[in-house]
């Protein structure tokens, strides 16, 4: 088997059509004695059969409802990891790495403005990493107490 064949036969196996699947009627004799008969009474039978089928799906809407107020009575925990970051950030720990950070941003917003700028390209990669891996050294002792 070559791996066009393996291809073909993974392709044809994976159907990209949806098939959409109705619930069947519970006698199909019935359904179609009873369409025909109330159509010859009239539409006073058909109107109650609708009237029916509206209940059906207005019940529905009410779980849907229930469980979307369940959703918000269960508030999902809040993240401390990006605060405790922040925070240590703009601490006197990783002070050294955060002054880097801001004059390279300053030279790069400098650079990128003037328009006889010819020098290479500077991005602020490498101090943001820097910074990053200090914030985040320094957020993890205080984050695992938290979360013990």
């Amino acid at each position: 088997m070559g791996i066009t064949d393996f291809f073909s036969d993974l392709m044809s196996s994976v159907s990209f059509v949806q098939e959409a699947h109705a619930e069947a009627p519970a006698d199909d004799e019935e359904a179609e004695d009873g369409g025909e008969e109330s159509k010859e009474d009239g539409d006073e039978d058909g109107e109650a059969a609708e009237g029916e089928g509206d209940d059906e799906e207005g019940g529905d809407d009410d779980d849907e409802e229930e469980e979307e107020e369940e959703e918000e009575e269960e508030e999902e925990p809040v993240d401390p990891k990006p605060k405790l970051e922040e925070d240590c950030a703009r601490s006197a720990q990783c002070s050294g790495y955060k002054h880097h950070y801001d004059e390279c941003v300053e030279r790069v917003t400098a650079a990128s403005e003037d328009p006889d700028h010819k020098g290479p390209k500077e991005d602020c990669v490498e101090e943001f990493f820097h910074l990053q891996h200090c914030a985040t050294q320094c957020a993890a002792g205080q984050l695992f107490k938290q979360l013990k």
